[in-house]
């Protein structure tokens, strides 16, 4: 056994399970957190230009990038749990093949999802409410963003989820800070240096685009740098078994379906809000990234406990698998209550960061603080499905991920709107999650009994 291999069997077997979801989580945590200043500082820098309409440009875009993400989540969730449960059983040859097929996998969707978008692309940001102010900026900011940058991207997100599962969460951690870190650095450079003035929207788009492409060829280099032998890309090694195969999308499919249930959500939401006014929608679009706070901390806490929960689920380690659902509940949990308490009392002051135009503040406020309120339950519901992820329990994941957006959210959005007009679009979010995570909850309960932890 080499060093790496003996240095995961401790964290994954032996130290005690608070010091192994800290080294797991805490580099998760802070990529997620720099992930969340990443995203919102396009949406900083566009809003210093003052524009809400270049600002709801930007906002009708992140449907399509969490496209992306729902590609990635395919082969780096499929994939990647797939391989810590295998390498629980001690099967290395197996999980080198699922890491190969992970793989070549994203590079082949992420090509797929870059044409489809250059050639549907009129149609696309017209069923996305695109008006006649927003078109072009959410066209310029697309092609960068997904045309030109879809493969790096999905790639990079694959090998992050591959490294992290293999017990290289510190490297993992540090190539997604090390992007969101470039792309802030890069978006006033291109915004206010390089391109001339109307321009900014596309400044922000190549910054986006110029730093996942650098983040993947750092990835890249990781991996060959580690040499683990999990990690080995071989196109030749690239066909798993039929079962792994299976195994591989079980999980991964239902990964996708949350991302891209959440993408409609989104679609959802800018529709019903575009039919109020463009600076009801240019609010909530910074809302929607402003609010993500404590949900980017609990899901790096989520991501950390994943390959911890799958490995030991599948060594047959029941009891200190659920001590580290357990322990991401609690801390989760716990960041929830004093997050919803900061953005009570600094929501104007968050929004004012964003963009200078007052009533697009005073909006923003008021739909900040309310949804805030949905946070913990939101958490918690997040929570049973990343464990039911790596667990390899994917019909549970799906049936959840179904629940949330496609029986619950979406139809809530609709009720609520017809109800009580705008702020019932804003009010659903909390209806909604109290509903999830209570049937997540009794979905949980159901696993539990059935293996008898």
């Amino acid at each position: 056994m080499n060093r790496e291999s003996r240095n995961n069997r401790i964290l994954f077997e032996e130290m005690p399970p608070l010091k192994a979801l800290s080294t797991m989580a805490i580099p998760m945590v802070i990529s997620q957190l720099i992930i969340l200043i990443y995203n919102m500082a396009d949406t900083f820098f566009l809003g210093k230009t003052n524009n809400p309409y270049m600002v709801a440009g930007a906002s009708l875009i992140l449907p399509v990038f969490n496209v992306s993400i729902a590609f990635a989540n395919i082969a780096g969730t499929g994939g990647g749990t797939l391989i810590a449960r295998l390498l629980g059983k001690e099967r290395t040859e197996d999980a080198r093949r699922v890491a190969a097929f992970s793989f070549w996998f994203s590079i082949l969707a992420g090509l797929v999802f870059s044409l489809a978008t250059l050639f549907l692309m009129h149609p696309l940001l017209t069923a996305l409410g695109a008006s006649t102010e927003t078109f072009s900026y959410a066209r310029q900011y697309v092609t960068c963003v997904i045309v030109i940058g879809a493969v790096p991207t999905i790639l990079s997100m694959t090998l992050g989820n591959l490294l992290r599962n293999t017990g290289n969460a510190a490297q993992a951690g540090f190539g997604v800070s090390m992007g969101g870190m470039l792309n802030m650095l890069l978006d006033p450079l291109f915004m206010f240096v390089l391109l001339p003035r109307g321009k900014e929207i596309l400044g922000a788009g190549m910054a986006t685009a110029l730093s996942n492409v650098v983040v993947c060829i750092y990835f890249l280099y990781t991996v060959h740098h580690l040499r683990n032998p999990v990690l080995n890309f071989t196109p030749k090694d690239a066909l798993p078994e039929r079962e792994e195969i299976a195994s591989f999308f079980a999980v991964g499919v239902p990964a996708a379906i949350g991302p891209f249930l959440f993408d409609l959500d989104y679609v959802v939401i800018d529709r019903l809000m575009s039919s109020y006014s463009d600076i009801a929608l240019a609010a909530m679009g910074i809302v929607l990234k402003a609010e993500r706070l404590p949900l980017n901390i609990g899901i790096g806490l989520c991501l950390g406990m994943v390959p911890l929960a799958a490995y030991n689920y599948s060594s047959g380690n029941l009891k200190r698998m659920e001590e580290f659902l357990k322990l991401t509940r609690r801390i989760g949990t716990l960041v929830c209550i004093v997050s919803i308490a900061l953005y009570e009392f600094f929501a104007p002051m968050l929004m004012r960061l964003m963009i200078g135009e007052e009533q697009t503040i005073a909006l923003g406020s008021r739909f900040l603080r309310i949804r805030a309120l949905a946070t913990i339950v939101m958490f918690l519901s997040f929570s049973y499905v990343h464990f039911f992820q790596a667990v390899g329990q994917g019909k549970y994941a799906f049936f959840l991920a179904v629940m949330r957006w496609g029986m619950v959210n979406i139809p809530m959005l609709f009720l609520l709107n017809a109800l009580f007009g705008m702020y019932g679009i804003v009010w659903s979010q909390l209806v909604s999650d109290i509903i999830v995570a209570s049937v997540s909850w009794i979905t949980y309960r159901h696993f539990r009994k059935r293996q008898i932890i």
